[in-house]
């Protein structure tokens, strides 16, 4: 039967496969029913299940006259949870910047057989709007979005939607040294010697750069936990 669970099940992970193969981020649209039909050859109860199981699980979101808008309500509860141990622990600082340099030095191999030029082009749009704002909120988020357009060009959906979830706790961490504008201008020209790293597909200057961008991180890290 077309509607049966695995068919649905089916057409959920090409769904999931979409929306990461073109990057699509919340607030972006996916296809509608008919054209998610005609896209996965799948019959249109399939797919309407299909969509209600990806908003069962907070993946997506109905909107009247838009359709189905990607959201991020699955990682709600676990981004409250991360800021507020982002707020109560230094150790949390630290253990996060770990993190980041666990999974972001270690993906180039991943980065050279994904990347597309349009990711490339992402990263460079991110870090162009980080040094143009003088907010420090925001260019701390431009910065994150650099760091995510990476991580995403890596083609892992798993890594991807755990550097996701972080998003509110590593913004945090980039807020801390964004007080003084050298250091904007210092992430900026980091994140083009990346991107430049990237291009020439060298492995030593990707390792060199990030580990300087991630160590300079530290430098701005608070001797004592905020109260």
């Amino acid at each position: 039967m077309e509607e049966s669970g695995s068919a649905v099940d089916q057409v959920v992970l090409k769904i999931r496969g979409l929306i990461r193969d073109k990057a699509l981020r919340v607030g972006d649209t996916l296809p509608s029913e008919a054209e998610l039909s005609a896209m996965f050859g799948a019959g249109r109860n399939t797919v309407r299940e299909a969509v209600r199981t990806l908003r069962a699980y907070g993946v997506v979101e109905s909107r009247q006259k838009v359709g189905a808008v990607i959201t991020n309500g699955q990682q709600t509860a676990v981004a409250k949870l991360l800021s507020v141990a982002m707020d109560i622990s230094l150790e949390s600082f630290r253990d996060i910047q770990g993190y980041r340099r666990l999974t972001e030095m270690n993906i180039f191999p991943n980065l050279m057989q994904n990347m597309t030029d349009e990711d490339l082009a992402r990263m460079e749009d991110a870090n162009a709007r980080m040094i143009s704002t003088t907010d420090l909120f925001e260019a701390s988020r431009w910065d994150y979005r650099f760091h995510q357009a990476m991580v995403d060009a890596a083609r892992n959906t798993t890594l991807s939607e755990l550097y996701g979830m972080l998003e509110p706790v590593i913004c945090r961490l980039m807020e801390v040294g964004k007080s003084r504008r050298p250091a904007v201008r210092e992430a900026e020209a980091q994140h083009g010697a990346i991107v430049q790293a990237l291009r020439e597909r060298s492995a030593i200057d990707f390792a060199y750069h990030m580990n300087r961008h991630l160590d300079a991180g530290l430098v701005f890290l608070p001797q004592e936990a905020p109260d």
